[in-house]
């Protein structure tokens, strides 16, 4: 075991911008002495760490801790930097050209304009001309390859993905080889994943899983990961190496205005911020000051609840404390409870609640779960939106219907159970009941029963708001439809006018 991976992790966690208070916390989960953790940072803020490791490492370690408590420190390593390191390849950033003299330099994760197919292949072409080693995931065509140098070193079929609208969908995205193993055992489906590459948290990609006694697990849907066939796992892990990006695709968000055609009838005013669009073809129905950035309260808890499920385990439980127990308007938790994060989401969704909007946040750390709001909020493209807290009570918390419908586009492409359960019909088979009984929606509008899900909001502040997802009938088809409704002095009665607007003056064609 290489002992100077300790201090690699530290400095590499601080260059990437972790505080030292989360670094050491992160350490001491992992079995480190805080005086250990303490020596280290002093050693590293001196710079002497080339002169001290060795000593350091032989006094102060407990043979326990650096051989058990080092894995999971390495493991760490690997979560960090996938949340907070930019992408690099060997020395130089991985580059797209952007319009003529412009480049997105991109940051590892979810990148929804990923799955616009043309945007996809420019993306590649770029890497292949950069010479890049890496791996690309095809999950509409089900092919995965392998480029070593921007030259095509092989081709496999994927043999099972993560079902769509599941818990474990792997949206489109840029990630990267986080670690290694030939044979994973996976606690969570209890079985062993051979030749197995995990590029983001829970998500991997390996051969056919099999349990204990060596039968095979079924064929089937995937939970999130990507299964290939033995020897072609194989054949891939031999050309994969830790730190390879893997470009993830998936056609379904995307922008194709010549599916379906609509013919306009009348235009609708209004004194409020507002979008109707079609959330498929990106066809605008009806829209006023949909540009102007507004106070969005209690809609932020759509992005709270987004950053929830891609960052933390939904059934880890939280402990509630006081502070937790914030103004809200049905209070439900209480100081020394414990709580699952699934759960939390229900009231956070269905009831607004303030004191989930807090108590989710534990796991992470307030400050930097909102920082992840906000970087979340960049690589969808909510280029004009500001998170700065988890429940939308500060005023700062700002946005415009356009890139609300930006948010409404990922969810209803990539989490659409977070819609699913903001209307209370998230699927809880594998999870049981809540534990919080006779939840009330407010999201609901009366007399619309085809709302697939959103998010009202009602402050005085902002006079109002809703972002509202429904599959409606136009004309003779059946259309994803997001209405954005921003400063309404009564944001339903205002989505319903928008939604009946709709469906008495357009046809498809």
């Amino acid at each position: 075991m290489n002992r100077r991976k300790l201090f690699r992790y530290i400095r590499e966690a601080q260059q990437s911008g972790v505080g030292a208070e989360e670094i050491t916390q992160l350490l001491l989960d992992a079995g480190w002495k805080r005086s250990d953790i303490e020596f280290a940072f002093d050693i590293i803020s001196r710079g002497r760490e080339s002169f001290l490791h060795v000593h350091f490492l032989h006094r102060h370690l407990s043979p326990k801790v650096s051989a058990g408590a080092l894995v999971a420190i390495l493991t760490l390593t690997g979560l960090i930097s996938g949340l907070y390191a930019r992408s690099t390849l060997g020395s130089n950033e991985l580059l797209v050209q952007n319009g003529e003299n412009g480049k997105i330099i991109f940051e590892y994760g979810s990148w929804p304009i990923l799955e616009n197919a043309k945007f996809f292949e420019k993306v590649k072409q770029d890497f292949i001309s950069q010479k890049a080693d890496f791996i690309e995931a095809d999950l509409s065509s089900m092919k995965l390859r392998v480029y070593s140098e921007g030259l095509l070193a092989t081709e496999v079929p994927i043999g099972s993905k993560g079902r769509e609208g599941s818990w474990w969908e792997t949206p489109a995205g840029l990630y990267k080889i986080e670690s290694m193993e030939k044979s994973h055992y996976s606690s969570f489906g209890h079985v062993y994943m051979p030749w197995s590459m995990q590029f983001q948290g829970n998500f991997f990609i390996h051969g056919w899983p099999y349990y204990a006694d060596g039968s095979p697990v079924a064929q089937g849907y995937s939970g999130g990961c990507i299964r290939l066939a033995d020897k072609n796992a194989e054949s891939v892990y031999r050309l994969a190496k830790t730190g390879m990006p893997v470009l993830v695709f998936k056609e379904s968000f995307i922008t194709n205005t010549a599916d379906t055609k609509y013919a306009p009838k009348s235009i609708v005013p209004d004194t409020v911020s507002y979008l109707a669009a079609d959330l498929q073809n990106n066809f605008v129905f009806a829209e006023h000051l949909s540009s102007d950035q507004r106070f969005i309260a209690s809609i932020t808890k759509l992005m709270t609840a987004l950053v929830a499920v891609e960052y933390i385990n939904i059934e880890r439980e939280v402990s509630i404390t006081s502070p937790m127990v914030a103004t809200t308007s049905i209070p439900r938790l209480s100081a020394g409870n414990k709580t699952s994060v699934l759960d939390l989401l229900s009231l956070l969704l269905l009831e607004s609640s303030n004191e989930a909007a807090l108590a989710i946040t534990s796991p992470l750390g307030q400050s930097h779960f909102v920082d992840l709001m906000n970087r979340k909020a960049a690589t969808i493209g909510m280029a004009n939106s500001r998170f700065t807290d988890t429940s939308g009570i500060i005023a700062t918390n700002t946005s415009t219907a356009t890139d609300l419908f930006m948010l409404a586009k990922y969810l209803y492409y990539n989490r659409s159970f977070v819609l699913h359960m903001s209307m209370g019909n998230e699927n809880r088979a594998a999870y049981g009941p809540s534990q919080y009984k006779n939840l009330s929606n407010l999201n609901e509008i009366s007399g619309l029963e085809k709302m697939i899900g959103g998010k009202v909001a009602e402050s005085s502040a902002a006079q109002g708001g809703m972002l509202a997802v429904f599959k409606m009938n136009v004309g003779e088809e059946m259309r994803p439809v997001a209405i954005i409704v921003l400063g309404s002095k009564d944001s339903k009665r205002d989505v319903k006018t928008l939604f009946d607007y709709v469906q008495a003056n357009f046809d498809a064609q």
